[in-house]
């Protein structure tokens, strides 16, 4: 008797041991977290938008990640009035900055600094509601990197929150790449064939990152290479989509 129930627990307990790995790897996505990615996400739209020729789509996009921030926003009951001030003033640059003229004369000297402020301000009260549970911004992350990708691309400088080093807002891709390198090691790609891909992804994107060159004021890339927007956007923003979609 005591064999068979032996031999009933170690027959539950394998049953359950693969779902307790895939829970153990899983993210839980916040609103808070959520509202973070759509932020960037809207921003590296307007930068595309600037950037390459003004088309339609990227105009269509950058509308379509404000909506899904706004919805995000407005559909969260715990924002706070600093955090909803904060997502207004943020939606309001960046319309204001698609609303320039095509040359960058129509830019004003200072906008892409209030833009990145907007952005990193935006952040910032996201993150302090969000609390210590930081688990889940590796999509954050990438798509942190890619507006500041885009920015040397396009307009040559975005300001990182340096009164933040801890965090990734502070950060470049001399600290976010090792950062976001960890956390996928941490995942078992032979076990996922998701989790696979995703890395599969980012080893292709980080080559890309790294080249990003931020410690050099000439706006050129390490290697000399020209920058690649267009690739660096589609892919980090396919990643991110792959990371979330993990945690459905």
């Amino acid at each position: 008797m005591a064999y068979r129930k032996w031999l009933w627990t170690v027959i539950f307990l394998a049953g359950w041991f693969p779902a307790l790995l895939n829970s153990a790897q899983a993210q839980t996505f916040t609103p808070l977290e959520s509202m973070q990615i759509h932020a960037n996400r809207a921003t590296s739209s307007l930068l595309l938008y600037r950037g390459e020729g003004f088309q339609k789509a990227h105009l269509a996009r950058m509308e379509s990640d404000l909506q899904t921030l706004a919805d995000t926003v407005n559909g969260f009951a715990g924002a706070n009035a600093e955090l909803r001030e904060l997502h207004q003033a943020l939606q309001a640059i960046l319309r204001e900055g698609a609303g320039f003229g095509y040359s960058e004369s129509d830019v004003p000297w200072g906008w892409p600094l209030q833009m990145s402020k907007a952005l990193r301000d935006f952040l910032t009260a996201a993150r302090s509601q969000q609390g210590a549970d930081v688990s889940a911004e590796l999509p954050a992350k990438v798509e942190y990197l890619t507006v500041q990708y885009l920015s040397r691309a396009y307009v040559g400088s975005f300001e990182t929150a340096r009164e933040q080093p801890d965090t990734y807002l502070g950060q470049d891709e001399r600290r976010l790449v090792p950062s976001i390198e960890a956390q996928l090691a941490q995942l078992d790609g032979k076990a996922n064939p998701a989790i696979a891909k995703l890395k599969t992804r980012w080893d292709f994107l980080k080559v890309a990152l790294e080249d990003m060159n931020s410690g050099n004021n000439s706006f050129n890339t390490a290697s000399g290479r020209p920058f690649a927007p267009i690739m660096v956007d589609r892919h980090a923003r396919s990643l991110s989509d792959q990371w979330m979609a993990l945690a459905r």
